[in-house]
C-alpha cells in the first residue's frame, strides 16, 4: 500500500487560501465541484483494522479506494486506489460481493497543485471548510502549510473525522458520520454531532 503524507488544516477561509495560493503561483486542476460517495467501514469488512472502502465520483473520474490508518500521523495513512468506470456498477458490485455500503456522502472539493504538493479545498456537511496538503515528504508539506500560512500546531491527522472532532470536541475516536446514513448539505444537524447538552 502507498503511505501519504498529508495534514489537514481546519476552519480556514478558502477566499483566503485561493488568494495564497495563486500569489505563490499555484495551478487550480479542478474548481470547486460536488462530488458523491459511498463507504463502507472496518466493522462491515470486518478486517479488525482502523480501515474503509469507498467509491467516490469525483467529478472528472470515479475511484474505487481501500484507506487504512495505521496511526494519526502526518504519514499514518494509507491507501489502494484505481479508477473505474461506473460510480453505480461499482457499488453493484461491491453489493453482490456482500460489502454493501452503509453511508452515501456528498462533499465538495477544489484541487490546487503547487509544484509535486497537492492542496484540497474542502467542504463537508455540518462542519467548516477545512483544507488538506498532500505531498511527496513531510518536508515539503510543512514548506506549502507555511506558505499558506497555517500553524503546524494547527494540523490534524486521519480521515475527515479528525476534522470533526475539532468542531464537536464531545466525539470519541469510534465516533464516526460514516454511521449517519445519508451526509448532505442542509441535512438537520445528526444526533451523533448534537452534544449530551444539547
Amino acid at each position: 500500500m502507498k503511505a501519504e503524507i498529508e495534514a489537514k488544516f481546519p476552519g480556514v477561509s478558502h477566499d483566503d487560501v485561493r488568494a495564497k495560493l495563486k500569489e505563490h503561483g499555484a495551478a487550480c486542476e479542478h474548481p470547486m465541484r460536488l462530488m458523491r460517495r459511498v463507504a463502507i467501514d472496518s466493522d462491515f469488512m470486518r478486517t479488525g483494522k482502523d480501515s474503509f472502502l469507498r467509491v467516490r465520483d469525483e467529478g472528472h473520474r470515479v475511484t474505487l479506494t481501500y484507506k487504512q490508518f495505521d496511526e494519526l500521523s502526518v504519514d499514518g495513512a494509507k491507501e489502494i486506489e484505481v479508477e473505474v468506470s461506473s460510480y453505480e456498477d461499482m457499488i453493484a458490485i461491491l453489493e453482490q460481493a456482500g460489502l454493501v455500503a452503509h453511508t452515501s456522502q456528498e462533499t465538495k472539493r477544489e484541487n490546487w497543485r503547487l509544484g509535486d504538493v497537492e492542496i484540497m479545498l474542502d467542504e463537508w456537511p455540518w462542519i467548516r471548510p477545512y483544507v488538506e496538503i498532500e505531498a511527496p515528504t513531510e518536508e515539503e508539506l510543512r514548506e506549502v502549510a507555511s506558505k499558506l500560512d497555517f500553524e503546524w500546531s494547527d494540523a490534524v491527522f486521519g480521515d475527515v473525522m479528525a476534522v470533526y472532532r475539532v468542531e464537536y470536541p464531545h466525539l470519541t475516536l469510534r465516533d464516526t458520520v460514516a454511521r449517519v446514513p445519508v451526509v448532505t448539505f442542509g441535512a438537520p444537524l445528526p444526533d451523533l454531532l448534537k452534544s449530551k447538552q444539547d
